[in-house]
């Protein structure tokens, strides 16, 4: 549900339909952050829990603001594909990075974030649903609040200006909650991408294009999605099945070649 709403609201505020947490660049950035935390920072197993979103949250802002940063220029302002593409590359950069931190890790913690790596969805206790709840009880109802704003984001920029919009006030705000979601999501499942590709597609093409209708929609596709993964994935290969966000790259890539030549 958090990467759902979390892929609705990056393709919102940039205005590109290719916009994902887990494509450009924002899920590699919470990974990295987390990894590093779970090598180098002896925690016991009851804090670490709670911590992770957190930590996740650091790294994926930092990330997002370079990112952005970057995209960014003064006479055009946010350059939608210059966005896409720049989250691409710092995903394989990342991805490098992430290598490097388990190389020099001990064998146990390198099972975990190979694990991980692959969307293995670990965080399954308690303890990890009380750490992710309060974000979606915080984020989901607040996003929601915005859908206005973000309809009026997806129109070019003098219109939005026009009807008395702060574009990159509420851009950062909203960049911001998509962030927080994606990273207290992927702290828990480990490197899903592509759920926050499909999930606004298929929901935009069920109640059209108004934020206030496909949001509620992306974010109920968005679960059924990675559940409907899992349970394929789990019962593929036995005992230890294919991790969910293997399944839902083989989905959701052939989805993102053709958006891609769609568009």
């Amino acid at each position: 549900m958090a990467l759902a709403l979390s892929g609705a609201i990056l393709q919102g505020i940039t205005r590109n339909d290719l916009a994902d947490p887990g494509i450009i660049g924002i899920n590699s950035g919470a990974g990295v952050a987390i990894a590093a935390f779970f090598l180098f920072f002896p925690l016991d197993a009851g804090s670490f829990v709670y911590m992770v979103p957190l930590v996740g949250f650091i790294g994926a802002l930092l990330t997002a603001c370079l990112i952005y940063i970057l995209s960014y220029k003064r006479k055009s302002g946010l350059e939608p594909v210059r966005l896409v593409l720049i989250g691409v590359g710092f995903s394989m950069a990342l991805s490098g990075l992430m290598i490097v931190l388990i190389s020099s890790a001990e064998r146990a913690k390198v099972d975990f974030i190979a694990k991980w790596l692959a969307g293995n969805i670990w965080g399954t206790d308690w303890p990890f649903i009380w750490a992710i709840i309060p974000w979606l009880i915080i984020l989901i109802p607040f996003t929601l609040y915005k859908a206005n704003r973000l309809n009026l984001l997806g129109l070019s920029e003098p219109v939005a200006i026009g009807v008395g919009v702060s574009i990159e006030k509420e851009r950062i705000v909203l960049l911001i909650t998509a962030v927080a979601l994606a990273a207290a999501a992927v702290s828990v499942t480990g490197g899903i991408a592509f759920i926050g590709l499909m999930s606004p597609h298929i929901a935009k093409s069920l109640v059209g294009p108004r934020n206030q209708l496909f949001i509620p929609v992306a974010i109920l596709i968005g679960g059924w999605l990675l559940l409907l993964a899992d349970t394929i994935g789990r019962n593929i290969i036995e005992p230890e099945g294919i991790p969910a966000g293997i399944m839902v790259a083989l989905i959701g890539a052939p989805y993102f070649m053709y958006l891609l030549l769609k568009k």
